[in-house]
């Protein structure tokens, strides 16, 4: 080995192992997002995108271009419905779907390329430049399908949790209590969840001066979520008509409830159809490999 190929192997080593402390360092990182009441509650995003934030800043001027108005749009909505904002901006994601696949496409380009050339009889020599594009491809895709899954996951979240806060509610307005006061009593008595964080946020905005059908329709649009948009329009509908909050919410959380139910049986009726996929990729051929296998082997035997 000459002395170049060392230095060579040298440099690259170090290169390396200086990347891995970096992405050890940036792995161990806490990111927090701020409530609306100053509390703070964990956030994690994915390393890929903690790696790359620092430089986004340098993409900031194209990513704030007219020709990422509409993603940057869409973006902004998301990462709020999310639970995100403070942590990424749509700028940043923007800036983030270009470095993703310039940074991690190429190094996977560049390993395809790698294996091609230490071993050009390999299939990797027939399909690399699939792969190359591939990856770049998947690289692309990555970023907003994270979002969506992130924004998914929380609705989910938000679905869940919807029908016991409804109850709580009614049971507090029919004991006598104001709309105001039990919903500030639920946001101080339950955990923070992320139905309770969009919670807080409303009350917040109550106590410093938005009106209460306002500071509704403000969590309406940032959420985005279905079943918590049609309990906050029939509130502002029984708000503007003067009918009682109670009636209301004993309706909702009982519609509420009905829908869970139905969503549990749809999915308790899908159960048998998916199961039969692995049950005929897996567990059939492997219960036929016991049963039949003996006998192959036997016959196996008797002819050679």
């Amino acid at each position: 080995m000459t002395l170049l190929q060392t230095a060579v192997i040298l440099c690259w080593a170090t290169c390396v192992a200086g990347l891995a402390a970096y992405a050890a360092s940036v792995a161990r990182e806490i990111t927090y997002v701020t409530l609306a009441d100053g509390r703070r509650t964990a956030r994690s995003i994915p390393l890929v995108f903690r790696l790359l934030l620092p430089f986004a800043p340098n993409l900031a001027r194209l990513a704030a271009g007219p020709g990422f108005a509409k993603t940057r749009r869409l973006a902004d909505e998301m990462i709020v419905a999310s639970g995100l904002e403070g942590l990424l901006t749509g700028v940043e994601f923007c800036a983030l779907k270009i470095l993703v696949p310039l940074v991690f496409g190429t190094a996977w380009a560049c390993g395809v390329m790698l294996l091609w050339a230490m071993f050009p009889e390999s299939p990797v020599a027939t399909c690399g430049p699939l792969l190359c594009l591939s990856g770049f491809l998947l690289a692309y895709a990555y970023p907003p399908i994270w979002l969506r899954s992130t924004m998914r996951k929380r609705h989910l979240a938000i679905l869940r949790s919807l029908p016991f806060v409804l109850d709580l509610l009614t049971l507090s307005v029919e004991a006598g209590m104001d709309f105001m006061s039990a919903l500030q009593r639920n946001c101080e008595q339950r955990h923070v969840d992320p139905l309770n964080e969009e919670l807080i946020h409303m009350v917040r905005e109550i106590q410093v001066g938005t009106p209460r059908r306002q500071a509704l329709v403000n969590m309406s649009n940032r959420v985005r979520q279905p079943d918590l948009r049609g309990v906050v329009n029939a509130l502002v509908q029984a708000d503007e008509l003067g009918v009682s909050i109670g009636s209301i919410l004993r309706i909702q959380s009982d519609q509420m409830r009905d829908r869970r139910f139905d969503r549990a049986e749809k999915l308790a009726n899908e159960t048998p159809v998916k199961m039969l996929g692995p049950l005929m990729l897996c567990i059939f051929p492997a219960v036929l490999a016991i049963l039949l296998g003996p006998l192959l082997m036997q016959a196996a035997r008797t002819l050679f």
